[in-house]
């Protein structure tokens, strides 16, 4: 049996080219696992379980464990995954003499401890199952039967796991906080009188009128955010409950909430743009602010990020903001044209889709951290994997699960993982970062009315409209 999995040490989209098209693919089947030109394209679930499990002769090549430990979660939980690999690992193995038993679980138990390695290293989350943290510790008491240095190094694994999840602990509960005190601020402040909230301290042009520092305080915020969203989550996000989930762990414990919290974010950058662009009294201020956030996008796109990018047109294309007729006149809007172009859904987002590869070869050739930043449409991405996941999920007509499919999904969330682990290189902006998380948005309504207030209704339905508006929201 082959034991060269494709992409061995990188995922290579070579591999699945057509320059092999002018000859016939061998095709090879080895109990259960079927391969193509040397490629593992389909397998039994059992057998692709097999596969994952390392012996004295063999240990499985990275982008398979990466591979597995991520699109198995479409068929079985961790926690079933964690069971049958501790099985086959010792258990299975077992004759019942303590010395050949203790012998054999010297000489496999490295490899065990690697492949426990990489699975806490990588999916971490997996171990909030407290079943899987169990099984984690158990497996801890079995290697100590036969070698004390990997009990050793297990023992240095789960302290590695614990920081891990304590730190990832302490960052969702900070994001709660920051939402309920963004929350709780903005009532108090909802559309009383316009004026009033124009004078508030935190007006963004007060803070900060530098467009590239702005633009790079956004950076902080999406790199942070990215970073504590676990791979899992991409495929977690859409798979379906099913009755066994009712335990209080894995799926129902934790869906996706650090992947909802950055989509959750984006929603807040895109209505804080237009809050600060139609909470002006005074056109020309209003100008000023549009002119800012243009530069602020053109940053973005310079700096490789495309998700505040697409926020600030969201927010600029919102209809409050579109209609501000006399405020855009006002405005040289040539830079913002192009930027519009450079993300214009049509022909499946393909002037974006151009950038973002430019923006990651840049990024495999970096020699500066700046260069390497590559910060997706994280909306954009998500569809993407959402289809792969699709995929995924359903089987060969042979019952085999298509593993062509989990190259495909796993390719696209390393690509995630490469860009997720880089270091913001700005120095920060405490007071803009601050205001960036926690300012006060108007509500969609609260909008409307500003942009009423801004410049008038221009015929009875939108005079009738901001009638509405201003009774509905006065009784708040």
């Amino acid at each position: 049996m082959p034991q060269t999995t494709p992409y061995s040490s990188k995922f290579n989209p070579s591999t699945y080219s057509s320059s092999h098209s002018h000859r016939q693919p061998v095709e090879e089947n080895y109990g259960g696992l079927h391969y193509r030109d040397n490629k593992l394209v389909s397998g039994s679930l059992e057998a692709l379980i097999q596969l994952l499990v390392p012996t004295v002769d063999y240990y499985p090549d990275r982008s398979y464990i990466f591979t597995f430990l991520l699109t198995s979660r479409l068929f079985l939980h961790p926690f079933e995954l964690m069971s049958r690999v501790c099985y086959l690992c010792v258990d299975h193995h077992r004759v019942g003499d303590p010395q050949t038993d203790k012998k054999r679980i010297r000489e496999i138990a490295p490899k065990i401890v690697q492949l426990l390695t990489e699975w806490t290293e990588t999916f971490p989350y997996d171990f909030r199952d407290e079943r899987m943290m169990r099984s984690l510790k158990e497996m801890t008491h079995r290697l100590a039967f036969g070698d004390e240095l990997s009990r050793r190094a297990m023992q240095r694994l789960i302290q590695r796991l614990l920081r891990k999840l304590t730190t990832l602990g302490q960052y969702e509960e900070s994001l709660a906080t920051s939402s309920a005190t963004a929350a709780a601020m903005d009532r108090p402040l909802a559309l009383k009188s316009k004026q009033q909230l124009v004078r508030r301290d935190e007006c963004v042009l007060n803070l900060c009128d530098d467009p590239f520092v702005f633009a790079q305080q956004l950076t902080h915020i999406e790199m942070e955010r990215l970073s504590y969203i676990g791979p899992e989550e991409f495929v977690r996000a859409f798979a379906k409950k099913r009755p066994s989930d009712n335990h209080k762990s894995f799926f129902s414990k934790r869906k996706a909430s650090n992947l909802e919290a950055y989509v959750e974010w984006f929603n807040r950058l895109t209505y804080l743009i237009a809050t600060e662009i139609c909470m002006p009294v005074k056109k020309k201020h209003r100008a000023r602010v549009l002119e800012f956030f243009i530069d602020v996008a053109q940053e973005c796109f310079n700096i490789g990020n495309f998700n505040s990018l697409m926020a600030i047109i969201t927010g600029m294309n919102m209809n409050p903001v579109s209609r501000l007729k006399k405020t855009w006149n006002k405005v040289n809007t040539d830079k913002f044209d192009i930027l519009v172009h450079q993300m214009d859904p049509s022909s499946n987002f393909y002037s974006y889709r151009t950038a973002l590869r430019g923006a990651t070869q840049r990024s495999s050739t970096a020699h500066t951290s700046q260069e390497m930043i590559v910060i997706p449409f994280f909306s954009l991405f998500i569809k993407d994997i959402y289809f792969l996941n699709e995929g995924c999920v359903n089987r060969l007509t042979n019952g085999h699960i298509n593993f062509e499919k989990f190259w495909e999904l796993a390719k696209q969330v390393s690509e995630f993982l490469s860009w997720r682990q880089v270091i913001c290189p700005f120095e920060r902006d405490r007071k803009t970062l601050q205001y960036l998380i926690s300012a006060p948005v108007f509500t969609e309504d609260e909008l409307q009315l500003a942009s009423y207030e801004s410049e008038g209704p221009e015929n009875n339905l939108e005079r009738d409209t901001r009638r509405s508006l201003r009774s509905s929201l006065s009784r708040m």
